[in-house]
């Protein structure tokens, strides 16, 4: 070992108190970037790899009801490689000591047995249902899981009106189902919603389908269009009431693990610039200290005959020795976080296997911008120091000129005690630096936020979406749309006390060269149950014959209000109508259209129908009603608003919960990083000042109050800076996070900002307090002899 290798160990010793607040913001930034990167990766293997073994679909297109002769010419559109025509049903099952109605998905399996062709279901215990076993049914694993299911257990399932018993034989998934949320929520409800895999003869038996299919999906070749193909497949159905076909973008469990896989791919960058950032300004300014207090060394070592080169290497492996050590510990915590959520994916994506794996790729990444940032902040302070010529370097550096403060240059020093001044005066020394502390300090503060702000927009949304908006208690879809006069009979069910009707139709709107397929909602002027809201939160009501877009589809559209739109029906009678805009709805979820009922049904020219209703319910009054209900055959479907918010709070608390406690850990060790150097940097640098003091009679406490008193006020500064930074941090994470499926609001609660405003302070009297403790050691006597 050469004589500056083992200098390079001495310098480090002597700052391994900075050197390891340093290398904890390192850690923070590298085990963000490890964590982001990741699980990014083990999601992306874990996804291909499903949906590759799973044949997922390139297509799908749901439609009346079409002949399985059909398949032959489905078959023959170019760019098709396989075709799986199916039944798709929605029923209600009941669930021994569960007292509410389970939604079920129900989907067909081939009719002689075996796997399908496309969608394939991944076993995770038990067997498929036998071709001529009717009652054998495959539930979801996650629903399995949520009911302590076993193989073997017997079930209720209500499926037009009519009550099957069926036993659960398999427990399995499906690449189709890797999301399963309940149609029209944004949240999986393991409990209340579920897919079943049947035997395809049953399901034409129960449906009254025999020798034909409701739903169709395809494979296509490499080199097909999707878009050509699609156009095709909507032609062909157009007979047989396909409402529109649509690719993998569109399919909701798909979607959804798109949009979380692009969400990682922001937060991979975004917070680990913010922890680097700091760690290189922690480099600069610790560097720029160690050199200032080595400018003889350096002096000596240049007249010796060491190369500018030589020194610089010499200086950089400091750093790069307390970037590898950050490193190595962010990609520990990393690890161990990105392993955690995992565990929290799998549970919320159902995949059979969710494989962890830290790749060469995620740890070499958080090595070079580990390395990378304490280059940086390095360089600039070599730069400085080397380029003074060896004669100068030897010399002492020159005093600090000081002068009275901007403050005290406007006359108003009586106005501040003699130690405030002194504080001032040294913080008008160093103005950049104590403007990229309050910057750093800032930072922190705002990844605090962020990790409440999660929790406080997913609440708004909740809120806002099911409680102000919504105020019914149970929502009933029918099979068909069925006359108006139907609610009279829902009316008179035991417990039923307010009825609401609805029609919901699929369409397609069309403004200009743009359109957008999703679903108009027909709901009576006067209603109570179910109220769209402006972006003021106010009731806002059909008018006329005119529509109502939610803001994002007038973005979309690029429509405003008074301008027309086209609103072509994809099922029955399939009009093409022009529609004056007549407002807004500010909704977080979905993008969807609202009409005057008696409006929409004269649109569609169907008559006076309705394809569902809202239902008030007495308390205690719900069980009778779910059991009325069931016996219903024009029923499909009961979902209860009430119990959709208790399984949101379930399924993400806990996630959410954990997640606000790692941003503020993550954001407590920059500000603790920040704070420590800056207190030790300062005790460096004005040891012989506060020593002097010292003897000069002022207490302990009253030189702690000069040093510690410096670091408090910036830390005071910084708490504004900070709440601002945050909700600027948080804005920019729902640019990223905005799609037809959810946009996310920036709502940040005072209950937030207190949060991150009480663990910057607690992080800074940690920090304060272990440097009070070296102040109380300071040898007066060995200060005062250093030379100046």
């Amino acid at each position: 070992m050469n004589a500056l290798a083992r200098k390079a160990w001495r310098d480090l010793w002597h700052l391994r108190g900075q050197a390891m607040a340093i290398a904890l913001v390192i850690a923070g930034g590298v085990a963000t970037l490890v964590m982001s990167q990741s699980t990014y990766e083990s999601l992306v293997a874990t996804q291909a790899r499903f949906y590759r073994d799973g044949a997922l679909a390139d297509i799908w297109a749901p439609l009346k009801r079409a002949p399985n002769t059909l398949e032959e010419r489905l078959l023959a559109i170019p760019g098709v490689r396989a075709v799986q025509t199916r039944l798709l049903a929605l029923g209600t099952l009941s669930v021994p000591d569960f007292g509410e109605p389970v939604r079920a998905e129900i989907v067909s399996l081939p009719i002689n047995g075996g796997q399908p062709l496309l969608n394939r279901v991944q076993l995770r215990s038990g067997r498929l249902p036998r071709p001529d076993a009717g009652s054998e049914v495959v539930v979801g694993e996650a629903f399995a899981a949520a009911h302590d299911l076993r193989i073997g257990a017997t079930l209720k399932l209500t499926l037009r009106g009519h009550q099957h018993e069926v036993r659960v034989v398999g427990i399995g998934t499906s690449p189709e189902y890797v999301y399963q949320s309940p149609p029209g929520s944004m949240f999986p409800d393991f409990q209340r919603y579920t897919v079943l895999w049947m035997n395809r003869r049953a399901m034409e038996n129960a449906l009254n389908m025999e020798g034909a299919f409701n739903n169709v999906t395809l494979r296509l070749v490499a080199s097909a269009r999707p878009s050509m193909v699609i156009a095709s497949l909507d032609r062909l159905l157009m007979p047989y009431g396909g409402i529109g076909a649509y690719g993998r973008h569109e399919q909701t469990s798909a979607r959804y693990v798109e949009e979380e896989l692009r969400q990682l791919r922001t937060l991979a960058w975004l917070f680990p610039a913010i922890f680097l950032g700091v760690a290189a300004f922690l480099l600069h300014v610790v560097l720029m200290r160690l050199l200032g207090t080595q400018r003889d060394q350096i002096g000596v070592l240049k007249a010796f005959g060491y190369r500018d080169r030589t020194l610089a290497l010499h200086y950089l492996t400091i750093a790069a020795l307390i970037a590898l050590g950050g490193a190595i510990l962010g990609i520990a915590i990393g690890s161990g976080i990105g392993r955690w959520l995992a565990h929290v994916y799998e549970g919320i994506y159902r995949f059979p296997y969710l494989s962890y794996r830290l790749s060469l790729g995620s740890i070499a990444t958080g090595v070079a911008v580990s390395l990378a940032s304490a280059s940086a902040g390095a360089m600039a302070a070599l730069r400085v120091a080397l380029a003074l010529p060896p004669a100068e370097a030897m010399r002492a550096q020159a005093p600090t000129r000081f002068r009275p403060t901007l403050i005290e240059r406007m006359g108003m020093q009586s106005w501040l005690s003699q130690p405030s001044r002194m504080i001032l005066r040294d913080l008008e020394r160093r103005p950049g630096r104590a403007v990229m502390t309050i910057l750093g300090l800032a930072m922190a503060c705002a990844v605090m936020m962020v990790g409440r702000f999660e929790n406080d927009a997913v609440e708004h949304m909740v809120d806002t979406q099911l409680s102000l908006a919504q105020s019914y208690d149970l929502g009933v879809s029918f099979i068909d749309p069925a006359p108006r006069r139907s609610l009279f009979e829902l009316a008179a069910l035991p417990g039923v006390r307010d009825v609401e009707p609805v029609r919901v139709a699929p369409v397609k709107l069309i403004h200009g060269h743009r359109g957008y397929r999703t679903i108009v909602e027909g709901i009576p002027v006067a209603a109570r149950l179910r109220r769209p809201l402006d972006a003021r939160l106010q009731p806002v009501v059909p008018q006329g014959g005119g529509v109502l877009l939610t803001d994002y589809l007038q973005r979309m559209l690029g429509v405003r209000a008074g301008q027309s739109i086209e609103i072509q029906a994809l099922d029955g009678h399939r009009r093409r109508s022009t529609v004056k805009v007549t407002g807004f709805v500010h909704e977080y979820i979905g993008a969807q259209a609202y009409m005057d009922l008696d409006a929409l049904n004269r649109l569609l020219g169907d008559g006076d129908v309705v394809s569902g209703a809202l239902l008030g319910v007495v308390p205690g009054g719900a069980p009778d009603v779910y059991a009325a209900l069931n016996r219903r055959p024009w029923v499909a479907l009961v979902n209860s608003r009430l119990a959709a918010m208790r399984s949101f709070y379930q399924t993400m608390g806990e996630s959410l919960l954990v997640f606000t406690w790692i941003a503020a850990l993550l954001g407590g060790v920059i500000n603790f990083g920040l704070v420590y150097n800056a207190a030790r940097i300062s005790l460096s640098e004005r040891a012989r000042e506060l020593a002097s003091l010292r003897v000069l009679g002022m207490t302990e406490g009253e030189v702690g109050t000069l040093l510690l008193g410096q670091l408090g006020l910036l830390v005071a500064l910084s708490l504004p800076i900070g709440f601002g930074a945050g909700w600027l941090l948080c804005w920019s994470m729902t640019l990223g996070f905005r799609s037809e499926l959810f946009r996310v609001p920036v709502v940040l609660t005072p209950a937030t900002y207190a949060f991150a405003g009480m663990m910057v302070l607690a992080a800074s009297v940690i920090s304060a307090l272990l440097v009070r403790r070296r102040l109380a050691r300071l040898d007066l006597i060995a200060v005062l002899k250093t030379r100046d």
